[in-house]
């Protein structure tokens, strides 16, 4: 009951098992969160079917729809909190994000003294593999612009490889984060980094997935460029740092719907 990897999926059938079996083959004692927006090719079914190779260890929500990357790390953020796991990591089903890694991220937050640890390709270390130099650009100029628009200190922003403690993620007001699309990561450090949270960066090596679909496509650039801007807006005209802290009540109720949804199943 100590650690747990939340892995959001939509199609991801070819990846999966394979990395639901990869998290579980490491000493770390690693429960699995699938959080599965009505994958149409079979992602939950799966996952089910590995709840009785892997029982108490591996959990799945289901959602219908595809709600987008933010609100299912919310989801899963109140569930592991509800749960009373100490370490809750995110990560994406397509091995892009080597499992190996989770150890040191954990590490980082347990034993090192950070409330968050982000998996960072481009801190000292770090390194992309078999990405197209169009993607490299496009991510290396995402970050050099969140950097300068946000002042934020954190040399990958833009990484959804990340640890957090659980205390860190329960005092933020996980209702207050907005965006859905990858910028949700954006505004996830920039809010514990308001909330003068320590981040650190551990370095790893990002590879481009051998299976499935990117998810990324214009809207969610749009919406990374605009919500940086936003972002630095709100911090500076607005009680950002106020409205930011969390709100205790926002777990109570996800846990009174859980109980209420499993009461009327």
């Amino acid at each position: 009951m100590e650690n747990l990897v939340i892995i959001p999926t939509y199609n991801e059938k070819d990846n999966i098992e394979n990395i639901i079996k990869a998290v579980f083959t490491l000493h770390n004692n690693f429960h699995v969160l699938v959080i599965d927006d009505g994958s149409p090719d079979g992602t939950a079914q799966i996952v089910k079917q590995l709840q009785t190779v892997f029982p108490g260890k591996l959990f799945i929500e289901e959602r219908k729809g595809k709600l987008g990357l933010g609100t299912a790390y919310i989801h899963g953020f109140k569930w592991a909190i509800a749960k009373g796991y100490n370490f809750i990591c995110e990560m994406d089903a397509d091995f892009s994000h080597n499992p190996a890694d989770l150890s040191r991220l954990v590490e980082a937050c347990r034993d090192k003294g950070a409330d968050l640890a982000v998996g960072s390709r481009y801190t000292k270390g770090g390194a992309v593999a078999n990405w197209p130099r169009n993607r490299i650009f496009l991510s290396k100029g995402a970050s050099l612009y969140t950097r300068i628009i946000t002042w934020m200190p954190v040399m990958d922003p833009t990484a959804g490889f990340v640890c957090y403690r659980r205390q860190t993620l329960e005092a933020m007001n996980l209702d207050g984060i907005t965006f859905v699309g990858y910028a949700f990561q954006i505004e996830m450090k920039f809010a514990a980094w308001k909330l003068k949270f320590k981040i650190a960066e551990v370095p790893i090596t990002f590879v481009d997935r051998k299976f499935g679909v990117s998810k990324m496509n214009k809207g969610i650039v749009k919406e990374g460029i605009l919500g940086v801007l936003k972002l630095r807006w709100q911090s500076l005209f607005k009680d950002y740092h106020a409205r930011m802290k969390s709100k205790p009540e926002a777990v109570t109720d996800f846990t009174s719907e859980k109980v209420m949804a499993e009461s009327n199943s």
